[in-house]
């Protein structure tokens, strides 16, 4: 039995300079956004709006959601050790669960304190919720154009990016809101945008939950099939049989696979690995692939050749 490792370094032809922009999109956009929650939640407590405060707890999760974003980047780069052996990249996925966690108890609160401001009503300052929500519209485009350069290629980067382009549009909403309340006096708009907000930091954050959760337990990845991919191996020139198949994400935008395959009698050679290789990252995106090759030259079963072992 022989075992053939490979790990792709593609994408190192202007790298340096993609990564110098994009350290400083995330410097700006961290600094815009938290000194904006400041800012939005100062006036929300003045005011007495509850759309603004929730919108401020809902930027704030952006400021995180940002440095989880930034820390894969940085992550990516450190080297393993003899104790960590993929690197600290798996922190990405821990940092994202904990995240989600966080934000599904914030979620709670707006949601209750929104249903007793329904029975409570209280004045509000309509037009500084009007002016400060428009601010939050322009920080929040300001920081989706700077992640937009990078986002068609690192799905990290895209998921802010989309992030940015959404929260704009809550922003956008808060806005109106309160022109709403100031044209028609009914108070319970502003409760109502907060049980709206808390509606989509739940439906955003609940798929966050699932996606960090399974990725924590070591499941294949979302965006990856892995019947296709157990069709593709076994298609592959030579393969007789492919089995103890893994896939797995080493961290948010990363993705490992490990498997058997038993050959001819000879060993193809690593050219033939390599090509492999190359094809499992073009087609699914899997950069760090390890092959064990097993020879069908005797009768010798691999232990771990039924589905059920692991």
């Amino acid at each position: 039995m022989n075992t053939h490792h490979h790990h792709s370094h593609a994408h190192d032809h202007g790298h340096g300079h993609a990564v110098d922009t994009t350290n400083r999109a995330f410097v700006v956009g961290v600094s815009l956004n938290l000194a904006f929650v400041v800012i939005e939640a100062g006036f929300g407590i003045a005011s007495n709006s509850l759309s603004l405060m929730a919108d401020a707890g809902h930027n704030f999760s952006d400021v995180i959601g940002l440095l989880v974003a930034w820390g894969a980047i940085v992550l990516a780069k450190r080297l393993p050790s003899p104790r960590f052996t993929y690197g600290l990249r798996g922190s990405t996925i821990l940092a994202a669960l904990a995240n989600s966690m966080f934000l599904l108890i914030a979620v709670g609160g707006i949601a209750w304190e929104s249903i007793r401001r329904f029975t409570q009503p209280a004045p509000l300052g309509e037009m500084t919720i009007v002016w400060v929500a428009l601010v939050g519209v322009a920080v929040n485009v300001v920081t989706a154009l700077m992640l937009m350069r990078g986002s068609g290629q690192d799905i990290n980067l895209r998921g802010a990016f989309l992030h940015m382009v959404a929260d704009a549009a809550i922003s956008l909403s808060v806005a109106l809101a309160g022109l709403g309340m100031l044209w028609t006096g009914w108070l319970w708009l502003d409760p109502a945008i907060s049980l709206m907000i808390a509606v989509i930091i739940f439906a955003g954050t609940w798929g966050l939950l699932k996606q960090s959760l399974r990725l924590s337990l070591h499941a294949v990845p979302d965006s990856i099939q892995p019947e296709a991919v157990l069709a593709f191996l076994s298609e592959w020139p030579c393969v007789q049989a492919v089995h103890d198949l893994h896939i797995w994400g080493m961290s948010t935008t990363e993705t490992a696979l490990t498997v058997h395959l038993m050959v001819g009698a000879e060993h193809p050679g690593n050219d033939y690995l390599h090509e492999l290789a190359h094809e499992l990252e073009r087609r699914f995106g899997i950069s760090h692939a390890t092959f064990q090759i097993e020879l069908g030259n005797d009768d010798t079963v691999c232990r771990l050749a039924p589905n059920h072992v692991v």
